[in-house]
């Protein structure tokens, strides 16, 4: 690790971060080669890169979700230069990324070098994270249920209620992407979820939804499954959602026809810092 060099990254570094994230085949919509998630970061958490002779090779950028001893730490990428793997660059991002960090989580790909990464810096894999896609016309619609789209303002303010923490700034970038927008989901009238989704395009889905604390498994499947049924958009697309494999819509996506080719390990140095019957995360920002 001697002649890695880590820094903050900076406006000037947007090239190079797209670059990397070419490289190692990361062209998500919301990821690094877009430099709109890259200045969400630079602005609301912190974004390091990694150089090798000067040149950049590697990146990586975590965010705080929530505030004072029940912080989490979120590590939301660590990408490398396939050129520069075995070098040491993700573990000199990672210790200055952690540096102070007590509660870590973070999505870990199978990549081989990933999971012993994160387990020499304190962290477990408790549970997968399923890439689930499917036909939202193949989900029944229940009348009782209704999608509600609102101000991301509105959106962060249930959470916040619900769960005592504040992503306002999450609401906001992920309403700002192409076909975002940020919704309330009802039952009889009451508001028990919110969140954000993506109403056309490949990412078509659900970014993010919270759910109020009084809700049982049903409702919690109900949510999932009535965002998804009742999402605008044209008719046949294919749509998304990430879903830890003990939630409970997860059975009735499967049996929906849905499937999941890929997945990711939930990584943290507690289970408890994300509840898997409930969470409805975003893989980079949770």
């Amino acid at each position: 690790m001697r002649d890695v060099n880590v820094r903050a990254a900076g406006e000037a570094d947007l090239a190079a971060i797209a670059a990397v994230s070419m490289a190692t085949e990361q062209r998500d919509d919301w990821g690094g080669a877009n430099p709109a998630y890259v200045r969400h970061l630079l602005e609301h958490g912190r974004v390091v890169v990694s150089e090798l002779g000067g040149d950049v090779v590697g990146f990586g950028a975590v965010q705080q979700i929530g505030s004072g001893p029940d912080a989490v730490t979120m590590l939301c990428d660590l990408f490398v230069e396939p050129a520069a793997h075995g070098r040491g660059c993700g573990r000199a991002m990672l210790a200055d990324l952690w540096s102070d960090a007590t509660r870590k989580m973070t999505f870990s790909s199978l990549h081989s070098h990933a999971a012993p990464l994160y387990t020499s810096f304190g962290l477990d894999a408790w549970w997968p994270l399923l890439y689930l896609g499917g036909d939202p016309g193949r989900l029944p619609v229940i009348k009782d249920w209704t999608l509600e789209s609102v101000s991301a303002v509105l959106v962060a303010k249930y959470e916040r209620d619900w769960t005592g923490v504040a992503r306002t700034a999450e609401q906001e970038a992920w309403a700002a992407r192409p076909g975002g927008a940020s919704v309330l989901v009802s039952r009889a009238g009451q508001v028990i979820g919110s969140g954000a989704v993506i109403t056309c395009g490949a990412d078509r889905g659900i970014v993010h939804l919270a759910m109020s604390p009084a809700v049982d498994d049903g409702a919690a499947a109900g949510l999932v499954v009535q965002t998804l049924a009742q999402l605008a958009g044209p008719p046949a697309q294919t749509a998304h959602v990430c879903l830890p494999a003990p939630h409970p819509a997860v059975r009735a996506l499967l049996a929906a026809g849905w499937q999941f080719g890929e997945f990711d390990l939930f990584m943290a140095t507690a289970p408890g810092l994300l509840d898997p019957r409930r969470a409805v995360p975003s893989p980079g920002q949770a």
